[in-house]
């Protein structure tokens, strides 16, 4: 009998790294998650500290191979997922000159702007492939560069967590094409940073890791981690790609037609181009999987954030019923959501309370309650607040649909495809079928997928088919689509309209607020 394969993803996330060990069917065997703070002094800083990621990583490998009692021989790989946009600023003698400067971090906001309006922004996102915004690495290093200018000058290496985690346990400082794609730094055609890019953020290409295929291995990992992950110094590490696109790989949404939408603390609607493709109205990103799989899409800050907030300032009594009834308070705000009727009875919420990327891409926008009347109560708001969630992803659907066509199935994934309220709201919404895999580990099966294909142990992403199956599908319920298509324009128009007062009360709250 042969001796079983196993194959273990890491996701290095904005709030925790997890590991999961797979089988080669797809099954999990063990998994284990460390979580880390966010550190918000003010409220445009959201870094993290780097080492205690790193130690994140090495913990969740150590235990996930402990849990699963597996001979570590029998360990093919590991693959790893990772946030974007993070940069750390590191000097000569790799000593950290800052944290890890976060994609939530929007203080280069106003230097964004000023790539946009004055540096030739927009011609630098269609070679790149990131919106000109707050969250890029480019927009963060001039930021360092003119506000920042002691840490700029003493910067020998620009690198984001991945790489930073790399250098640790290999020695070199390399970025795969996926992480390197969402820099606003990497040109798109040849594969490589790009000269203008590199120009207006006043580095050269040295200052930057060496980009690699997202299939690219590396080996010689350093004796004493090995020995602390408990796993052989010789099993091949697959530098693999980021979160979003491989969570694409890893609910299988990767043919033409095929969309992924996602609902974590953050959000995304993405869909895969056999080539790459930027918008002209500069809405979406495009970012690299593998050679001949570009994944177009756009993300939004505000995802299940937004409930966590609507959860912690206005449901203390749900919160405590939640408790005595032993389900957890989503359950509950849920429940309350779907006691009301579709569209609230004609209340709005724009859900931008940590500003927002895709689609509006304005670091400005401010969320705000529309249409608000003596008759709404608070299950009104509950309901609003869900509704605007998935109103704002439809948005980016828009945009996505106008490169890559109208969509043939959505595929739904992230903490809220648990609730079953929230999946039909996005059937109703979306007016389309929506697909939820079983699998909710998407980015760690995708790391591992690729992997195996790096490897060469498939030939193609098609195997993922059969390792996720799915459990939920819902049908729109054309009553509620209905309602949805009437207050959907004045949502969209709203955001719009409200450009220049989100400007105005963002000035206002930074003044005041600091």
């Amino acid at each position: 009998m042969a001796e079983p394969s196993h194959y273990l993803g890491v996701d290095i996330g904005t709030t925790s790294t997890k590991a999961v060990l797979f089988n080669k069917a797809g099954q999990v065997l063990a998994t284990e998650t460390i979580f880390y703070p966010l550190h918000t002094p003010t409220p445009l800083t959201a870094e993290q500290d780097p080492e205690e990621i790193f130690r994140a990583v090495l913990g969740t490998v150590r235990e996930t191979i402990r849990k699963s009692a597996i001979d570590p021989a029998t360990l093919k790989l590991v693959s790893f997922s990772s946030a974007m946009h993070s940069l750390i600023a590191v000097g000569a003698e790799d000593q950290l000159l800052t944290e890890s400067i976060t994609w939530a971090d929007s203080r280069a906001a106003k230097h964004a702007t000023r790539i946009k309006e004055e540096m030739d922004g927009h011609s630098i996102y269609l070679r790149t492939g990131t919106p000109i915004h707050a969250m890029s690495p480019l927009s963060k290093i001039v930021w360092l560069k003119e506000d920042k200018p002691e840490i700029f000058s003493q910067t020998a290496m620009f690198a984001d967590i991945k790489s930073f985690v790399f250098h640790k346990l290999f020695g070199e400082y390399v970025v795969d094409h996926s992480i390197a794609s969402a820099t606003g730094l990497f040109n798109l055609e040849n594969l490589d940073w790009d000269s203008g890019a590199l120009e207006v953020a006043g580095i050269y290409a040295g200052q930057l890791p060496k980009p690699v295929p997202t299939t690219h291995p590396l080996s010689g990992l350093a004796s004493e981690y090995a020995a602390f992950m408990g796993i052989p110094k010789d099993v091949p590490f697959i530098i693999g790609a980021s979160d979003g696109v491989l969570a694409n790989l890893g609910v299988g949404a990767i043919d033409p037609g095929v969309v992924a939408v996602t609902i974590g603390t953050s959000g995304a609607v993405r869909t895969v181009s056999p080539v790459p493709k930027t918008d002209p109205k500069g809405r979406t990103f495009c970012y690299a999987l593998t050679a001949d799989h570009w994944v177009i899409g756009g993300a939004v800050n505000n995802g299940g954030i937004i409930l966590r907030w609507l959860r912690d300032e206005f449901a203390a009594a749900e919160v405590e019923t939640a408790k005595r009834l032993c389900i957890d308070p989503y359950d509950v705000l849920t429940r309350i959501a779907s006691t009301v009727n579709p569209g609230s009875d004609g209340l709005l919420f724009h859900p931008y309370l940590t500003g927002e990327r895709a689609p509006l891409w304005d670091s400005n926008a401010r969320g705000s309650f529309f249409g608000l009347s003596i008759h709404h109560e608070k299950q009104h708001m509950i309901r609003a607040v869900l509704e605007g969630i998935v109103y704002n992803l439809y948005t980016v659907l828009l945009a996505v649909e106008e490169l890559t066509g109208e969509p043939t199935l959505i595929k739904a994934s992230g903490g809220f495809a648990r609730s079953e309220m929230w999946r039909q709201l996005m059937a109703d919404v979306f007016g389309q079928p929506v697909t939820v895999p079983e699998s909710f580990e998407s980015s760690c099966l995708g790391a591992v997928v690729l992997g195996m294909y790096a490897l060469g142990e498939i030939d193609d992403f098609s195997i993922v088919g059969d390792m996720i199956g799915h459990t939920h599908t819902h049908e729109p319920d054309p009553a509620c689509t209905e309602i949805y298509k009437e207050l959907l324009p004045i949502f969209i128009r709203l955001s719009r309209l409200l450009t220049d007062e989100y400007a105005s009360i963002a000035d206002f709250q930074r003044k005041h607020l600091g």
